[in-house]
């Protein structure tokens, strides 16, 4: 690994982010329409490998439903709008009419509402009734509090992020959630992340997790790279934690822990991109919230922006490009890789001459000598 010397005192090794690399063709090309780019994570199969993130902005009830329908997977946030208001469409609205720096402070004020536990369970039994994958998230400091609420409604997975989650958490205050004892004690597959390195990764493998959510601060609304500075470019974190898929295969005697690339990832180059180096799936927050159809309205904002003591993140304009089913299927109006996400990346494996996600992962890369756009 190249390692760069910053000054006298300090060395660093070179990343990549999905802007700095591309694929390149091969001897063999295909039809796109001969190409599967569908996925399993344990018993559940998804004809997409696009996962819907937990962002107010991005899943409601309502539009899970839909873009499970759709052969995604929608994921939601069991401590956001849906879980603390018996009507979230007045405050989403307000959200989206919020202006200047007076946003962040509102929308605090907003979140304050305590989540219900009744909610928890109406949500997901909605979700269920719809005959969908049923998943909702939480992050780990309210695991502990929320987590049997979401295996009695009937969560099929339990998804627990996090800016960054790690499987050695250390805390003189309370005693942290044990992921290894919390995941073998619970029924249901559990992903968990953010991780952005190998060993990270590896921890959290070993926690018996059926996935690893890869990124750090690197989300369209994410601020983590200006409040905190950290921040792991994503194409070289992908591949990190994909080597620590490979070996934790070994290790555990052919134990296949998921890889799924969560931040950077709103446009189908960048799906492209993340599935070549690794990743199994991608999480898509921006990306989806673009939808004519999302619950925010044209706006996008994650859990960091309403963080009452130090928000890492915005509420940003993304604008409302097409309906969910464009945004996935086109047809594809414009040309900046923001509808049509699926054909997209139907074309460029069969443009490289590969049939499935799996097979995908083994095209070559190239370090671009030039600044993508």
């Amino acid at each position: 690994m190249t390692e760069i010397e910053i000054g006298r005192g300090k060395r660093a090794r070179q990343a990549y982010t999905l802007d700095d690399i591309a694929i390149v063709p091969s001897r063999r090309t295909r039809d796109p329409e001969e190409v599967s780019v569908s996925w399993q994570i344990d018993a559940y199969h998804f004809e997409l490998p696009i996962v819907a993130a937990p962002m107010d902005s991005v899943v409601s009830p309502e539009s899970a439903i839909a873009f499970g329908r759709l052969g995604g997977l929608g994921v939601l946030d069991l401590e956001g709008l849906w879980t603390r208001y018996d009507d979230a469409q007045p405050l989403l609205d307000e959200i989206a009419s919020l202006e200047g720096e007076g946003a962040i402070r509102r929308m605090q004020e907003i979140y304050a509402e305590p989540i219900k536990p009744d909610l928890i369970t109406a949500r997901l039994q909605q979700i269920r009734d719809a005959g969908v994958t049923v998943a909702g998230a939480l992050s780990p400091q309210r695991t502990q509090e929320h987590w049997r609420t979401v295996v009695d409604a009937g969560c099929d997975l339990f998804v627990i992020r996090g800016t960054t989650v790690s499987a050695e958490h250390v805390s003189s205050r309370q005693e942290p959630l044990n992921l290894k004892r919390f995941i073998y004690e619970l029924d249901v597959p559990v992903i968990v992340g953010g991780a952005a390195t190998y060993q990270a990764a590896l921890h959290l493998m070993r926690t018996g997790a059926a996935g690893v959510l890869v990124g750090f601060g690197g989300g369209a609304a994410s601020t983590t790279r200006q409040t905190l500075g950290i921040h792991a470019p994503m194409a070289t974190a992908i591949a990190d934690v994909a080597a620590a898929r490979r070996d934790y295969l070994d290790e555990s005697g052919g134990r296949y822990v998921h890889v799924i690339a969560d931040g950077s990832v709103a446009r189908s180059g960048d799906i492209v991109k993340a599935v070549a180096c690794g990743s199994d799936a991608v999480m898509i927050g921006a990306g989806l919230a673009r939808a004519s159809d999302a619950p925010g309205g044209g706006f996008h904002w994650g859990s960091e922006a309403r963080h009452e003591q130090l928000p890492r993140g915005a509420r940003v304009r993304v604008g409302a490009s097409a309906p969910l089913q464009e945004v996935l299927f086109g047809p594809a109006h414009n040309a900046d890789g923001t509808t049509n996400l699926i054909g997209a990346l139907r074309r460029a494996m069969a443009t490289t001459g590969y049939s499935d996600l799996k097979e995908f992962q083994r095209v070559e890369v190239v370090v671009n000598p030039y600044t993508a756009q």
